[in-house]
């Protein structure tokens, strides 16, 4: 504390003839009072509690000075500010704010847990336990709901993790050109919700890998939801043999996936690419055909239904035709693809968030277990955002922006933090711009809790 009063001050340039001396010697002061609406939403969903739950605590009690339960929302809390990972620990750990959002007193209790804790901390979770934390991550997915949904769309995909160092089971990708993980993101493609994330290695998952995991993930999800229609949803490295003739076997289960090109295919769809250039050499505008054929690969264990797009417009005159294979017979071809499967790249929305906004690539632990256990609690960052964006937020500006919007926009707001005897008072800007959605957003959480 010393050292920070005697910090000496930044002499800027004068105004009016009057020197403009700066310094950092305010005192308890946060950049993040924000947090303290995502305090209110972890109140209301738990979802810190419940991961915390997942990990025993197998630590002499008589020397533990800060509970994992204490840990994990530190942490988790710092990745909705946006720090990237335990270094930030270190200057972060008397921050008022954070340590509020923690149940500590601002200035009475002692500071939060430092990088060496934890670095512990994230290493601590065994693999049984990073299991129950998947587990617990499905099951706060469906708690999300108040009654069992008529329909919900799993998509899968994944992305590059590039690492640096010598992290286990990082492997050279030659898609990304880099050493790298390839976590799976599994989200709700209707809401964004978030449902699980798996860190894998550098190498794409086989369509039997891909088929362990959505077995094991249906089956949890059929304990409550019997009835639900669920939609498996992802791009054309997904539409394997394995998972087409499971899903086929399954009840109120569909996939909808794109499907790469062969000569097959494109004979198949001439009839089609012959209408289309007919049509745009009439028009002279954008035409955009669809049609269902009937398709087997060698591979599948039946035909399938397989809708043929093309394209022809007049900046790309050449016909751009496009596949995706389906089990849904029912559905119009033209809907299927446009409203079904394009809607796909909304998870390249959410993965954004995750990955680039939550600094959920920052996987430099060596040990792969503490890696995987690190993109949990980013992934519990950004259910408590979406929780606030969808469910608070869902009125103002921020309903629809990504997830650094609301974190500089709403979170990073100053504050003075004053611990007197019987309160504790936080100070914000008089000329805050948010204020007022600042206010919408804690009555609404208040309400919620009622």
């Amino acid at each position: 504390m010393n050292s920070v009063l005697e910090s000496p001050a930044i002499e800027f340039s004068s105004i009016q003839n009057k020197s403009v001396f700066a310094s950092f010697n305010g005192g308890n002061v946060s950049s993040d009072a924000g947090l303290l609406l995502v305090k209110e939403a972890e109140k209301n969903i738990g979802v810190i509690k419940a991961l915390a739950s997942c990990i025993e605590d197998k630590r002499d009690q008589r020397y533990v000075e800060h509970s994992y339960h204490t840990i994990l929302t530190q942490r988790v809390f710092q990745a909705c500010a946006g720090y990237e990972d335990a270094n930030d620990c270190d200057s972060l750990r008397t921050d008022p704010i954070l340590k509020l959002c923690t149940d500590h007193l601002p200035e009475s209790n002692s500071p939060l847990a430092s990088q060496p804790t934890m670095t512990r901390f994230e290493n601590t979770p065994s693999r049984s336990e990073l299991y129950k934390i998947a587990y617990t991550m499905v099951d706060l997915f469906q708690q999300s709901y108040d009654e069992e949904p008529s329909c919900i769309v799993i998509d899968f995909d994944d992305t590059e993790n590039i690492v640096h160092g010598h992290q286990q089971l990082a492997l050279f990708n030659g898609y990304a050109n880099e050493y790298c993980f390839m976590p799976l993101h599994i989200y709700e493609g209707l809401s964004g919700k978030h449902i699980c994330t798996l860190l894998k290695s550098g190498k794409r998952l086989s369509g039997a890998g891909t088929l362990a995991i959505f077995k094991r993930l249906i089956t949890h999800l059929r304990k409550r939801w019997a009835n639900t229609k669920i939609v498996f949803r992802g791009d054309s490295h997904f539409a394997s043999p394995e998972i087409m003739q499971w899903i086929d076997g399954q009840k109120h289960l569909f996939f909808v996936t794109g499907l790469a090109s062969n000569s097959v295919l494109q004979k198949q769809a001439e009839m089609t690419v012959q209408s289309a250039q007919k049509l745009y050499a009439e028009r002279k505008e954008k035409v955009i055909l669809f049609h269902s054929i009937s398709y087997q690969a060698g591979t599948w264990h039946k035909a399938q239904r397989v809708i043929v797009k093309v394209e022809i417009s007049p900046e790309h005159e050449d016909p751009n035709v496009r596949f995706i294979v389906s089990n849904a017979l029912k559905a119009k071809a033209s809907l299927l693809y446009s409203q079904v499967y394009c809607a796909r790249g909304n998870a390249e929305l959410y993965i954004k968030d995750h990955k680039t906004y939550l600094k959920s690539d920052r996987t430099s632990c060596h040990r792969f277990a503490a890696n995987q256990f690190r993109v949990f609690l980013h992934s519990a960052a950004y259910v408590l955002i979406h929780y606030l964006q969808h469910t608070v937020l869902r009125t103002t500006e921020f309903e629809r922006a990504t997830m650094q919007s609301i974190q500089l926009k709403l979170f990073k707001i100053g504050a003075r933090v004053r611990e007197l005897h019987t309160r504790i008072t936080i100070e914000l800007p008089s000329a805050c711009p948010v204020q007022k959605i600042y206010r919408i957003a804690y009555r609404e959480l208040q309400l919620l809790r009622c």
